[in-house]
């Protein structure tokens, strides 16, 4: 399962991670949001120890999807060493995320 990440803790688990970050913006009431949760939960999955795979939920936490600009849901980023390396915004298939984390490797 993805963690979850709040405003709380964004800085601490994303910013300063020394592993590639997944972070899946999303919202209870979004319909394309529930079609990319369960990649991301096999995505984290796979992926356990190579990098670390989180979820916003923008209802409860807007401070880190405004700084970014995340203006749509789903939106999924991948962070490395603090810095935005891909965005994807929209439903996409399993390998665009598991593109970008590899890449972020």
């Amino acid at each position: 399962m993805a963690l979850e990440i709040t405003d709380a803790t964004f800085d601490e688990v994303v910013l300063k991670s020394d592993k590639p970050v997944v972070v899946d913006f999303w919202a209870a009431w979004c319909g394309p949001c529930r079609m990319v949760g369960p990649i991301i939960d096999e995505v984290s999955t796979e992926y356990d120890g190579k990098a670390v795979v989180g979820k916003v939920d923008v209802d409860a936490n807007q401070e880190f999807a405004a700084k970014y600009g995340v203006r749509n849901i789903p939106t999924v980023l991948v962070f490395k060493n603090g810095e935005i390396v891909s965005r994807q915004v929209g439903v996409s298939p399993k390998k665009v995320y598991t593109d970008a984390i590899d890449a972020a490797l």
